[in-house]
């Protein structure tokens, strides 16, 4: 300190810094010597005219660390601000280029943004939900890991001098020179876009629509090479591609206009006129100018070449003109197009398809029209920002995928299905004059009932049940059936008033089993039968309680009151849990067989199959065969008390009872 103060001169203030520091640079790192360098003058007894020249020095120096900024892109053309929605990548996240960092809110939509060089995320600096103004820094990219801490240094250094630069800035930039009247038309420019920090102007590679086409947000439209690798640029809003200014392989500055999108396809020829302006080249003449009458000879000339061109590869018409093409059933590349560039108008659809047009030479029709492609540049993967995310923290070669996006582009929903997140999708074909089923997909949570059925299936897993069936002939059950009918008895009425008289013969069938003392059978004095109906959303097993004492009639109302109360849910639970044999018909669908899962509590269900006629051997008929009714029933068990001799007797008692004592079933 004494020496400085008596050499109170810059450079040996400068000298002395730098000889201390070199005896103190293998002791402190470098974040201490930069904060040593910028420190207070003071302690080194400096005056303060020498201040300025220390930290001004400090803030154009580089800290042997490349830092880049990332600043609030442009996506639209009237976007003024933007807000961060979230950010892909966290501080200190190694990134590369082509690979999405952020996503941002513009006052049209939210895009992905993303990084056109590798390194670090070094600092953010606009955090999630802020905003910041177009062109304003939002994060600093570091080359290297090891650079983070200074370029954040450097950064934070420097922005006591950054409120001047847009100052001089604006000084130095020159006014835009005048151009031509807007049109009185709502319409959007597009513009070149920095696709880096270094880039000054960029090449158009390939447009991937063509004037007049119609155009989404967030559609890729066109295809830009900068200094750092070819990359796609989506359109920001709805329209029309109206007009291009900087066509394939032209080259054009940042910030210059590319393209003209028309928010309605009429406006499009006033646009090409406008675009014409800005471009440089001759604004179109009127085809009734006078003094133009001397060269007319020489301008019908030039249309067919335009109307060739455009429709030497593919067919260049509005989508009206396709629409109505397609409802005409008219082939387009035999359509002269009188439109801009001689693209088809729907006016000139309907003049060629009722003759008052020309068709275009057979020879040109002969060749049909290509659809329109694109091949991305050598080392370029056509793939949207998301997309590029995913196949990154999925290890996957996004180069493997097929892509079935426009143009083949690599999309997220094709990344998923890579990794099977999400089921491949396949076009479904209906046949000719037929719509195509869409059938329901994924999971749906089960309502209240089908969750009880599920848990009493479950809860009978664990019982040792054995099925046994037989066939019963049906043709005198049949006729008293028809008879008892018009008094509303019904078959299920029938069939529970048989089984009831059945189980009197054989009452270990309405037995249960207890584990209690080691294994007991539960004889129940009552004979409930369940009867179980499908019901909208479930299953549910009304009873008919006491069905061996009750007449016909009266089994027969009671059942149609218990139905109509299972259908409106309005059964009370002593309704439906009382049952204790069960009755499973499934006869009426056509089903000829099945076995039915015994219910918890019960000892047998009985299945019901449907009726069917069959021939038999019959010695006193003519032919020694004769046609009856038979329906199969099958008659599941409880084996732990029910054995299978007692279900054989309790199914040939059954058969007795509906075949020749049908008199009791009448009562």
């Amino acid at each position: 300190i004494d020496l400085v103060e008596q050499h109170p001169c810059p450079t040996s203030i400068s000298f002395f810094k730098i000889e201390l520091i070199s005896k103190m640079k293998f002791l402190y790192p470098i974040s201490f010597l930069v904060t040593f360098l910028a420190g207070s003058s003071d302690a080194f007894g400096v005056v303060d005219p020498w201040k300025p020249v220390f930290r001004q020095g400090l803030v154009n120096t580089q800290l042997h660390a490349e830092g880049t900024q990332i600043t609030m892109p442009a996506l639209s053309s009237t976007m003024k601000e933007g807000r961060v929605v979230s950010w892909l990548k966290s501080e200190g996240d190694s990134i590369e280029a082509g690979e999405a960092i952020m996503v941002v809110e513009s006052d049209k939509a939210d895009m992905d943004v993303e990084a056109f060089e590798d390194g670090f995320l070094a600092k953010i600096i606009v955090e999630e939900g802020e905003m910041a103004p177009v062109g304003e820094a939002v994060a600093l990219i570091a080359e290297t890991e090891g650079d983070i801490d200074a370029v954040i240094a450097e950064f934070s250094g420097g922005a006591a001098a950054a409120p001047a630069a847009p100052a001089q800035s604006a000084e130095a930039t020159p006014a835009p020179a005048a151009s031509a009247d807007k049109p009185d038309c709502e319409f959007s420019q597009i513009d070149m876009p920095a696709l880096s920090s270094t880039m000054k102007e960029g090449k158009v590679v390939s447009w991937l629509k063509s004037e007049g086409d119609e155009i989404s947000a967030g559609e890729a439209i066109m295809v830009v090479e900068s200094d750092k690798a070819d990359m796609d640029v989506e359109a920001f809003e709805d329209g029309f591609l109206a007009a291009i200014i900087t066509e394939e392989g032209e080259s054009g500055a940042v910030g210059a206009p590319v393209a003209l999108i028309a928010q309605e396809e009429s406006d499009i020829p006033a646009l090409q006129a406008y675009a014409a302006t800005l471009s440089g080249a001759p604004a179109p003449v009127a085809v009734a100018a006078a003094p133009a009458a001397a060269a007319a000879p020489a301008a019908p000339k030039k249309m067919p070449a335009a109307t060739a061109a455009a429709s030497g590869d593919r067919v260049v018409a509005s989508p009206l003109a396709r629409k109505k093409a397609e409802e005409l059933g008219l082939d387009l590349s035999t359509v002269a197009g009188t439109g801009p560039g001689g693209r088809i108008t729907a006016t000139d659809v309907e003049n060629a398809a009722s003759g008052a047009a020309p068709a275009k030479p057979a020879a040109k029709a002969a060749a049909a029209p290509a659809k329109p492609s694109w091949t991305p540049a050598p080392g370029v993967v056509a793939a949207t920002p998301t997309a590029k995310v995913l196949a990154k923290k999925a290890k996957i070669d996004i180069s493997t995928i097929q892509g079935t996006g426009q143009f083949g582009r690599v999309t997220a929903d094709d990344i998923k299905m890579a990794t099977g997140e999400k089921k491949v999708e396949r076009k479904r074909a209906a046949a000719p004059g037929q719509e195509v089923v869409e059938l329901p997909e994924g999971s749906v949570p089960m309502t209240g009932m089908q969750r009880a059925v599920s848990n009493n299936m479950v809860a009978t897993l664990s019982t040792p049940e054995f099925r046994v069936s037989r066939d019963i002939i049906m043709d005198d059950f049949d006729a008293l059936y028809q008879k008892l009918k018009p008094k509303g008895v019904t078959v299920s009425a029938l069939l529970a008033k048989a089984v009831a008289l059945a189980i009197e013969k054989h009452p270990i069938i309405n037995s249960a089993f207890s584990d209690q003392d080691g294994g007991t059978i539960v004889y129940k004095k009552d004979i409930n039968i369940a009867m179980a109906v499908a019901i909208d959303g479930g299953l549910i097993t009304p009873t008919l309680m006491y069905a061996n004492e009750r007449s016909i009639t009266e089994l027969g109302d009671n059942w149609k009151e218990l139905v109509g109360k299972a259908k409106s849910g309005t059964l009370s639970p002593a309704e439906y849990t009382t049952g204790t044999f069960t009755i499973s018909n499934m006869g009426m669908f056509g089903v000829t067989q099945f076995g039915a899962i015994l219910p918890q509590g019960q000892g047998g269900i009985l299945a019901i199959g449907a009726t069917q006629e069959v021939i038999v051997p019959d010695s006193q008929a003519v032919l020694g065969m004769k046609k009856v009714k038979k329906m199969g029933v099958t008659l599941t068990c409880d084996h732990r008390q029910i054995y299978g001799a007692d279900a054989a007797l309790f199914l040939k008692t059954l058969a007795d009872v509906m075949e020749n004592q049908l008199e009791k079933l009448a009562v």
